[in-house]
């Protein structure tokens, strides 16, 4: 059975976030993200360029699959749940109801998952990636969510120990 990560950019540091993939065994970074930045300096190492290059010094693959994001207006959907909760991005624990029913029938239930499929069988693990902490508060869950159902994949999420 194919084993598929998550992980998030917060609260990380780079050589945190590299040694769990290292430790999880992981040879391919599946980056899920619309946009490939991240606020705040302490981050700067999970931009897209700086993220790559860290990647390849430690082996590890890195892909984009930018069909799998959420769109700007999903994504403002979800800020707008998360501003009526007075939860910030990073303090979000649980994705809005609607923004998951949107998510899977305007994304999911529209992408050709076998050609990531085809690509996470190349690795002995991969990881979805996106920012948010905890897989709940983020889309990547809703595609290992996928992935588990119709591929049979097994999933584990990789936490920071706070």
């Amino acid at each position: 059975m194919q084993t598929v990560a998550t992980i998030g950019v917060y609260p990380w540091t780079l050589e945190r976030f590299l040694a769990a993939l290292r430790d999880a065994r992981v040879e391919l970074v599946v980056d899920v993200r619309q946009r490939r930045g991240v606020r705040g300096r302490e981050y700067s190492w999970a931009n897209a360029q700086r993220l790559r290059v860290a990647l390849a010094g430690a082996a590890i693959r890195y892909s984009h699959h930018n069909e799998l994001a959420p769109t700007t207006e999903l994504r403002r959907l979800q800020y707008g749940e998360d501003e009526r909760l007075g939860a910030g991005k990073r303090a979000r624990t649980q994705l809005a109801a609607e923004f998951i029913a949107r998510y899977r029938r305007e994304i999911l239930d529209q992408a050709d998952l076998d050609p990531l499929i085809a690509e996470l069988q190349r690795a002995r693990t991969s990881a979805l990636l996106c920012v948010e902490r905890d897989p709940e508060a983020c889309h990547r869950s809703l595609v290992a969510a996928r992935l588990t159902d119709e591929y049979g994949v097994s999933v584990v999420n990789l936490l920071p120990m706070c």
